[in-house]
């Protein structure tokens, strides 16, 4: 799994007014919590979280605080504004590097499906599986090649390949995706 790198910074208690402000100056607040850990309120930089998010928002993240150790973190669950989508808040887990992790992989479909040819149609299901391992074995994404797919087939989390210091957590027949008549 790759890392990449934020500057954070602590920050204290805020009210809703306290985190606009600080949401306004570009930071984005956020969290990071974990197992025999106290839970940490931080900030980082807005504009550098939204550009790891369009390069796939995959991997290790490692928090570097001013005159502190880092934390090595995986992204947990992000908070959006229901109507203008802006980030509100964001969870980091803390990792050990001798823990299991469970976390959500992310699922990248290549190709078009050779079903979109005769009017099928590609039905995204699922865009992750959920996995448990220790960090250095879990993948950044799993890959599917749907090229070759026709109108009724389908990807389950079963056709998923994982090396075996990986347990899969979600059921194997969840849909991921799907080619449908319109």
């Amino acid at each position: 799994m790759t890392t990449t790198y934020f500057q954070a910074e602590p920050r204290m208690r805020l009210h809703s007014s306290g985190l606009r402000d600080l949401r306004k100056s570009g930071r984005l607040p956020g969290i990071v919590f974990g197992k025999n850990a106290e839970n940490e309120m931080i900030h980082i930089s807005t504009a550098q979280f939204q550009r790891w998010m369009k390069q796939g928002a995959a991997g290790f993240i490692e928090l570097q605080f001013e005159g502190k150790d880092p934390f090595t973190v995986l992204l947990e669950d992000i908070q959006r504004d229901p109507v203008t989508r802006d980030l509100l808040h964001v969870d980091f887990q803390q990792v050990q590097t001798n823990e299991i992790v469970r976390t959500k992989i992310p699922v990248k479909f290549h190709g078009t499906p050779v079903g979109t040819k005769q009017g099928g149609v590609v039905q995204i299901q699922r865009a992750f599986i959920e996995v448990e391992a220790l960090p250095n074995y879990l993948p950044t994404e799993v890959e599917f090649d749907i090229g070759g797919m026709d109108v009724g087939e389908a990807l389950y989390v079963k056709d998923a390949k994982f090396t075996s210091e990986v347990t899969v957590i979600s059921e194997n027949n969840e849909f991921l995706l799907s080619v449908v008549k319109p």
